[in-house]
């Protein structure tokens, strides 16, 4: 990879580049994990299975996509970022490929649940961690920003796409369609992601010109590594508050807005794709708000931003029931508070991380907060549903994930609030 670096030159550095292919990589995972809320009406209707029937499948997917987490970071320790990378793209391209196929309840929940929430998995937030702790000194806030808001970029580029092909043609389309995107990454990811400065003899961006370069760590077992970094940390009061923040984080989003909001259009007589439109209206905000708390995590104390965030959204959530009833206005203005408000919680957090637990430990137990955050996720998926076929609306299900926002917002500011954790070590 070093004919890459020479092409890059001296202009900018490599690390950059590294961000672009990383961003690439994860809007093909976060157009995947869309992909369910797209397929959800369309399978309700050919198949007759129950929205809770569904529902199951995605959350499992969810919370195997967070469960991952923690052991994909440790394989990137130990195995290396790319091998494992490749691994997962080649897993999720097959999985979705082979769901076309699928017509019977276990075989959605095997394939989306099972297959392609592991792959996705990998592809998620601890590799951002862990790119960004390997290639930059400063700027981190800003890095992990940007790669955050592919997720946002997913939805923006896939939903209108995918719910345009399932109203036309039907949902076995749009799974080919996602496979495709998934397999067109693999190359970019096996010809321009080195596995850390040191191996194209660089430096992390921002890191003085004198600084060593410092050689990779010592390899170890990845369930030894993700284990110990868990033991660990779940001694300090700082890994239960970042948990349990993530918790509903994830079932404020992904789990709730993220499955079921096109679901919920369709009750109030809109069609897939013009809730797609308003997922994808929101992940343009999502885009410019969470690059924006990138570069705020940077500058000011990430306490007081989570703080504002959680209880933002919250506020969003609590009055989405009534954004419906309100001509014309209502919903644009959910669409962009809500949004520029989406997933902005993940720069702060991984600071946060990192402060509390260095940063060559912080990607690990980063991965076991987004575990508790794909879990928070898991639970609202099903338990919305849930509550849709028994009440036949979701407005009780806002109302709970608004007010567990408003809680989250007060949890944060507990944060490294006391001594620098103890018992974990940060070499």
């Amino acid at each position: 990879m070093n004919w890459a670096a020479r092409m890059v030159g001296g202009r900018f550095h490599y690390g950059w580049i590294v961000v672009a292919v990383v961003f690439l990589v994860l809007l093909a995972a976060a157009g995947t994990r869309a992909t369910p809320s797209v397929l959800m009406v369309p399978l309700e209707h050919q198949f007759g299975w129950s929205r809770a029937t569904i529902s199951l499948a995605i959350s499992v997917n969810i919370a195997l996509y967070g469960l991952m987490g923690p052991f994909a970071a440790a394989a990137m320790q130990r195995f290396g970022v790319r091998p494992t990378l490749l691994l997962a793209l080649g897993t999720m391209a097959a999985g979705v490929a082979l769901s076309a196929l699928m017509t019977h309840p276990w075989q959605m929940i095997l394939i989306w649940g099972v297959m392609v929430g592991g792959a996705t998995g990998v592809a998620a937030l601890s590799l951002s961690a862990t790119v960004v702790t390997r290639w930059f000194t400063t700027h981190r806030g800003l890095a992990m920003g940007v790669l955050t808001a592919s997720s946002a970029t997913g939805q923006l580029v896939f939903l209108p796409f995918l719910a345009a092909i399932a109203q036309k043609h039907g949902w076995q389309p749009v799974v080919l369609v996602v496979a495709v995107a998934a397999a067109v990454v693999l190359p970019l990811v096996a010809f321009l992601l080195p596995e850390r400065p040191a191996s194209m003899q660089l430096r992390p961006y921002g890191e003085p010109h004198d600084a060593p370069i410092v050689p990779p760590a010592a390899q170890q077992n990845p369930i030894k590594l993700a284990f110990g970094a868990l033991t660990s940390a779940s001694r300090t009061r700082d890994f239960w508050l970042l948990f349990f923040s993530f918790f509903i984080c994830g079932a404020s989003t992904n789990g709730y807005v993220g499955t079921h909001l096109i679901a919920m259009c369709g009750d109030y007589g809109m069609t897939e794709v013009q809730g797609a439109s308003l997922l994808a209206t929101m992940g343009i905000f999502d885009l410019f708000g969470t690059t924006l708390s990138g570069w705020l995590s940077d500058r000011f104390n990430a306490r007081v931003l989570l703080f504002w965030y959680y209880g933002l959204r919250g506020l969003s959530l609590i009055y989405l029931p009534h954004a419906f009833g309100i001509d014309f206005f209502g919903l644009p203005i959910f669409a962009v508070f809500y949004g520029l408000d989406w997933i902005a919680t993940v720069p702060p957090t991984v600071r946060l991380a990192t402060d509390v637990y260095g940063k060559e430990r912080a990607p690990i137990i980063f991965g076991w907060v987004v575990a508790g955050h794909q879990l928070g996720a898991a639970f609202a998926a099903f338990g919305a549903g849930l509550l849709r076929s028994s009440l036949g609306t979701y407005t009780v299900a806002s109302m709970i994930s608004g007010g567990l926002c408003l809680v989250a917002s007060l949890l944060v500011l507990r944060i490294n609030r006391g001594p620098r954790a103890v018992g974990v070590q940060t070499a």
